[in-house]
């Protein structure tokens, strides 16, 4: 994206927000540009001096939106998965924003619209899978480094699991509109973490116990 000025930053982001607000509420296809112009006070002239290519580059900034909220949403708790109660806070913060969100995800809806085989729609989610699954992988390795979970567990693999289990709840929430499936993915993803906790024994066999 080129380089914009302050105000054109923000009148940019103003557009950006109006859009994704617009369709949180009321769904991708009952949303136009024009619905999105007088939201957001905003000429047709400036909407197209910002997205160009109309309302496809529009919908695609809001889907990066859109996936850079799933992440924040999580905060601070995805960010500190340095205890076994700090990863069941996180277990709880994700279940309550889906409970939160319904039926309506606004990041499905956008990327059903734009069609999920586009370059741009596969970007945006390839960098959310990659950025989720970091952010947990990293936990798994904190709890590895301070000794409650056997080294031996692949972090990176594990998160993926975790978080293939956590999509998979999501999608099914979005066709009952119960959570059920969802909490059921994270419960027995985290009991498969706890079932690799280290014994006293086999912390002194790997060090973790020694004084520094």
């Amino acid at each position: 994206m080129r380089s914009l000025t302050s105000k054109g930053a923000a009148t940019r982001q103003r557009i950006l927000e109006g859009a994704a607000a617009h369709i949180r509420e009321h769904g991708v296809p009952a949303t136009t540009l024009d619905d999105v112009l007088a939201r957001t006070a905003t000429s047709k002239s400036q909407l197209f001096h910002y997205f160009p290519g109309g309302r496809e580059e529009l919908l695609l900034a809001v889907a990066r939106l859109e996936a850079d909220r799933v992440l924040e949403d999580q905060q601070p708790q995805l960010g500190d998965l340095t205890s076994w109660p700090a990863w069941q806070l996180w277990r709880d913060k994700v279940v309550d924003r889906y409970r939160r969100q319904g039926r309506l995800c606004p990041l499905n809806s956008v990327m059903s619209q734009l069609g999920d085989t586009t370059p741009g729609a596969q970007a945006v989610v390839t960098e959310l899978t990659r950025r989720w699954q970091a952010e947990i992988a990293t936990g798994v390795r904190h709890m590895q480094d301070i000794g409650e979970i056997d080294p031996g567990l692949d972090p990176d693999r594990t998160a993926a699991a975790l978080l293939a289990g956590i999509q998979g709840g999501v999608l099914l929430q979005l066709s009952t509109g119960r959570t059920a499936h969802l909490e059921a993915a994270l419960d027995l993803g985290l009991a498969h973490l706890r079932a690799h906790r280290l014994t006293p024994p086999e912390r002194g066999i790997f060090g973790l116990d020694s004084p520094i």
